[in-house]
């Protein structure tokens, strides 16, 4: 089941004190984007989170589970309404992910 387009713009506007967040259409659901940094994905109108060190030592306890059948686990945040909690886990998993490289032309 897709995700709903309610849905993924509730989360975006929880997800909004981390950073400039965006949703893109990615493979049938929707990609997550924080300042411009993969970091999350929304399935079967679920939040999972790009898994990191920090996020994971920050907060030892959370659920993990792939999106989608044959992907990696990443941190599953079934409850999306407090925006503090979910706001701060953004910025640490985003915190620890690399820059963005940028493009090189092609000849």
């Amino acid at each position: 089941m897709a995700s709903s387009k309610d849905y993924i713009d509730y989360v975006c506007e929880q997800l909004a004190g981390a950073g400039e967040i965006r949703a893109k259409k990615m493979f049938g659901e929707w990609g997550i984007y924080c300042d411009d940094k993969f970091c999350a994905c929304v399935c079967n109108n679920q939040l999972f989170v790009k898994m990191t060190k920090a996020a994971e030592d920050a907060w030892p306890d959370t659920e993990t589970a792939p999106p989608y059948e044959g992907a990696r686990p990443y941190f599953l945040l079934p409850d999306v309404e407090d925006r503090d909690f979910l706001a701060a886990f953004l910025r640490t998993t985003c915190a620890a992910l690399p820059e963005k490289k940028p493009k090189t032309k092609k000849k």
